[in-house]
């Protein structure tokens, strides 16, 4: 067999395995009609991705003449991915299939934790889900990490300043402690991911993803695909200025929006020491301070997200993280800004929405990453 025959082979290989992920349940019939692939080969494809326990058969299915066909499935529990959600004031690590189904999770609060310490916390959940894992042929097909900073191509933190994190090499260290594959990915990028595939954008191609936890990162999907600019580190509008030598902000200029419209921000309004939780509890007990702060964060949100529409235009606004837990009280402040200030033609079909994935939009977002690379080289390999 040429080079030129294999690539072809390995191509072919993919495109079926990918309709039998998305179209499942689906038959080798249907695969060679919707593939324009002869017969012949998708038989011998589907006999090779059988043979490597990434499918399954089940049947006979429905016939609209003839025999009735076997009914090929996807193998979603082949393999597992890891995917972990590092924030300022927790870490959250989920074990999926490799469908994005939840198998296990671990959730630890954290203030202030160096690098290291939290490396030393990653590692014990990643085992603690690990010694819980079914057996199956691929194990861990790769862990992937959301992170709110600056990533680059090769993996490290450039910069995660509500972290206190620089020039970290947290793809380097984590391959060294489990020898598998890594995938390091901004966390708000992640999320937009997450809600893509499987959450509140599944109906929509042009979306903007607000991650709005302690800072506030955004991801940009535009025609259904990441957008991440020429270097990867799109999406920082968390840092756009919206208030001409406005309040300090932990990047070291002034006036982001994050400074205004965050956790963070919350916080420093509320004083005293409260924490988001507390906040919620007393919000829900009807505390009239705690609504109007909730109310004044809203706002600001919408300021910002008042900039994004007019800026991308998209289909749909999703806001995710930790002040989605606020929607009741923050929702109102933020539709009203828009239409206060928000160019009218771009307010006729946007929608502004929040997260069905609550808290779990980055963990999902880069195990999809992970699961998205294992398949491209199982379904590419000889």
């Amino acid at each position: 067999m040429t080079w030129n025959q294999q690539t072809v082979k390995k191509n072919n290989k993919a495109l079926v395995l990918q309709l039998i992920i998305e179209k499942e349940p689906i038959s080798r019939a249907d695969i060679s009609q919707v593939s324009g692939l002869h017969k012949a080969t998708v038989s011998s494809l589907v006999s090779e991705l059988l043979d490597e326990d990434l499918i399954f058969e089940s049947g006979p299915g429905v016939s609209s003449g003839g025999r009735r066909p076997v009914i090929l499935h996807f193998n979603k529990a082949a393999g597992y991915a890891i995917g972990v959600d590092i924030g300022v004031n927790y870490v959250r690590c989920v074990m999926t299939d490799l469908k994005g189904n939840i198998a296990g999770e671990r959730h630890q609060p954290v203030k202030e934790t160096p690098y290291h310490a939290i490396l030393d916390i990653v590692q014990n959940m990643i085992h603690s889900l690990m010694k819980d894992m079914a057996e199956c042929r691929y194990g861990v097909v790769g862990i992937g990490v959301g992170v709110p900073g600056i990533i680059n191509k090769e993996g490290s933190v450039l910069l995660a300043p509500n972290l206190h994190w620089e020039n970290a090499s947290l793809k380097n260290d984590l391959e060294n402690l489990f020898q598998v594959p890594i995938v390091i990915e901004n966390e708000a990028n992640a999320g937009a991911v997450a809600e893509m595939q499987f959450g509140s954008g599944i109906a929509h191609s042009n979306i903007i993803y607000i991650s709005a936890g302690i800072g506030i990162g955004t991801g940009i999907i535009i025609d259904g695909e990441l957008f991440q600019g020429k270097n990867g580190f799109s999406g920082e509008m968390g840092h756009m200025i919206i208030e001409m030598n406005g309040k300090p902000c932990s990047c070291g200029s002034r006036g982001c929006w994050e400074a205004y419209a965050s956790e963070h921000a919350l916080m420093e309004f509320a004083g005293n020491g409260e924490s988001l939780e507390t906040l919620l509890k007393k919000a829900e007990a009807g505390d009239e301070e705690a609504i109007s702060l909730f109310r004044k964060i809203g706002h600001y949100l919408g300021f910002g997200i008042n900039n994004i529409i007019n800026t991308f235009n998209p289909d749909q606004v999703i806001i995710g993280n930790r002040l989605a837990l606020a929607k009741e009280w923050i929702k109102q402040p933020i539709l009203a800004t828009i239409e206060n200030h928000t160019l009218a033609f771009h307010q006729d079909e946007v929608q502004i929405d929040f997260s069905q994935l609550k808290n779990h939009s980055t963990a999902l977002g880069v195990s999809a990453f992970v699961v998205e690379n294992f398949i491209k080289g199982e379904a590419k390999s000889p």
